[in-house]
């Protein structure tokens, strides 16, 4: 009901195949969280971040302490 929090799991990836990425939009300021294939560049969307606590969620839910920000 209201006021309970899930349990928050860890998730993982592949770090030899994507890295963990912000994706940045420079006209209308939305970011979306998720990975990029390091040999193709293609970005797959995991996210959409609106403020702070849910990208702490995300960086928590896959054990990260930080992430990179491409435009």
């Amino acid at each position: 009901m209201f006021g309970r929090r899930k349990k928050t799991e860890h998730r993982e990836y592949d770090a030899s195949v994507c890295k963990p990425v912000l994706k940045c939009s420079i006209c209308t300021g939305e970011q979306v969280a998720g990975f990029q294939d390091l040999r193709t560049g293609k970005f797959d969307d995991v996210a959409l971040i609106r403020n702070p606590a849910e990208l702490q969620e995300f960086l928590d839910l896959y054990g990260l302490k930080d992430i990179e920000k491409i435009y």
